[in-house]
């Protein structure tokens, strides 16, 4: 994956309107902001790794079993 990932135009507009609505905020409200967005951030990822856990059958304790 040597290319870089570009946005979709829809997302740029999303991103141009979320930077506008932080522009807007106190200092104090875009820390406690960033802090809830990387919590979310942190939630996401762990729930990818359950679901691919549960995707590829490893849940803690199972065993691959050979053909």
């Amino acid at each position: 994956m040597n290319q870089p990932i570009e946005l979709s135009l829809e997302q740029e507009f999303q991103l141009k309107s979320f930077a506008d609505q932080v522009q807007l905020m106190s200092r104090e409200q875009s820390q406690e902001f960033l802090i809830k967005l990387y919590k979310q951030m942190m939630i996401r990822e762990k729930m990818y790794q359950h679901f691919i856990k549960q995707e590829w059958n490893l849940n803690e304790g199972k065993v691959f079993k050979q053909k």
